[in-house]
């Protein structure tokens, strides 16, 4: 059995017997084992855009704080340190300066992130049937690595939608937008790349982990 922590509610990782999804309802950083773990925890405070919505900002002057995630990576780094796993998260996190983990090199290959057993990675998803490049960082722990399709496709792809200044500007980034068609990019999970983080943390090594 593995673990589906943060993962989108009826999304990828429902419907297999082998898989228990935690989505927001059931609150993923309850999670406490005893299963390995594959780990989505939410991205917003920890990219480009870690702040707000520059038009909310500017509403309201009100700014979020870095890594203010409700302690949703925290719990992810711990619970793929004890039980094994992986993490996943978009290339230039910075939950991984936040938390003294290395950042792996561009062109792809399995270094070693921390002092605690784990290990990171860039890939890109677009090798495991996403619509763009999304380039993913990975965290595993207590794994058999496996080798992945690493470095930057040669092909030109195209880069994540993303609103216009003008359309910011004016308040229009409705779910029919090209910002609610980024939205729902960033989260969508193909199934390749799913099983592929299921295959990690299936090799959990849990009797290291026990120990």
């Amino acid at each position: 059995m593995i673990a589906a922590l943060y993962v989108e509610k009826d999304g990828a990782y429902y419907g297999l017997p082998d898989v228990d999804p935690w989505d927001a309802d059931r609150d993923a950083r309850l999670y406490d084992g005893p299963h390995p773990v594959v780990a989505h925890p939410p991205c917003q405070r920890w990219g480009d855009m870690w702040m707000g919505s520059p038009l909310v900002i500017a509403r309201t002057g009100v700014r979020k704080e870095l890594g203010d995630d409700g302690g949703c990576f925290a719990h992810a780094l711990g619970a793929v340190r004890r039980f094994g796993g992986v993490i996943e998260h978009p290339e230039g996190s910075r939950a991984w300066t936040y938390f003294g983990l290395n950042k792996p090199p561009r062109e792809g290959g399995w270094v070693v992130a921390d002092f605690e057993g784990g290990w990171t990675c860039r890939v890109e998803q677009v090798a495991y049937g996403h619509v763009v490049r999304k380039a993913t960082w990975l965290y595993a722990a207590h794994c058999d690595l496996p080798s992945l399709a690493w470095g930057v496709d040669p092909r030109k792809l195209p880069s994540m939608v993303q609103p216009s200044k003008s359309r910011i500007a004016a308040g229009r980034t409705p779910s029919t937008s090209a910002h609610g068609i980024a939205d729902r990019l960033r989260i969508h999970t193909p199934e390749p790349f799913r099983d592929l983080l299921l295959s990690i943390a299936r090799f959990a090594n849990l009797e290291r982990n026990a120990a």
